[in-house]
This record gives C-alpha cells, sequence and structure tokens, in this order.
C-alpha cells in the first residue's frame, strides 16, 4: 500500500487501493498447508483473495493471464499463483467455473 502524509502530522497513513471485483469468489477455503505458511509469513488470506478476485493473478505467464481473462469474461476457472514472503513460496488461488468457491492452496497440494 501507499503511504502518504497525514497534513502537517510526520505519522504516515496507509492510502487503501480500491478495485471493482471481476467475479464472486463463492465459498473461500484455505487449506491447511496454505493456511500455515500464510501465518508463519504474516501473509493475509483476504490481501490474496482481493488481488486475485480484482485480476492481479501474480506470476503468470503471459498464455495463462490471457486464459484467465476468457475464464472471467465466459465463467471458467480463474487460477492465480503468487510468491509470498521473503522466502517466496509459491501459494496459489483457484476460483472454480461456477463460482461456488475459491481455494487458497500450495501447489502440492492440488
Amino acid at each position: 500500500m501507499a503511504e502518504t502524509m497525514n497534513g502537517s502530522n510526520t505519522v504516515p497513513m496507509k492510502v487503501a487501493r480500491i478495485s471493482i471485483p471481476l467475479f464472486p469468489l463463492g465459498r473461500c477455503v484455505c487449506t491447511e498447508g496454505a493456511e500455515e505458511v500464510l501465518d508463519d509469513l504474516d501473509v493475509s488470506p483476504f490481501e490474496l483473495l482481493c488481488r486475485h478476485q480484482a485480476g492481479d493473478w501474480g506470476t503468470l505467464e503471459p498464455e495463462d493471464l490471457e486464459e484467465n481473462i476468457n475464464a472471467v469474461k465466459r465463467g471458467l476457472r480463474v487460477i492465480s499463483f503468487y510468491r509470498v514472503g521473503a522466502s517466496q513460496t509459491k501459494v496459489w488461488v483457484i476460483t472454480e467455473a461456477d463460482r461456488s468457491v475459491t481455494t487458497i492452496l500450495l501447489p502440492e497440494e492440488y
């Protein structure tokens, strides 16, 4: 998040970035492994869900980005791939085609 100065006060305050959701997430769930990693790295699952829903799909190849754009338009499965923490641990976020559920998981849990 960007920081700005609050008037003459020298205490920085966070400026929230607000994005329009591109699709519904449905029920949001997190696997045990992903929850443990996110907790250990102090990464908010909510932040990943917001990025995913806003179209910031992380570290995807160009063809995968194009697939996600088409998936949003046509109601297909949407996949995000993030590297989190100093360790750059891989985390996936997947919203099913019917938009009934979005899962945060580690690649090895797929």
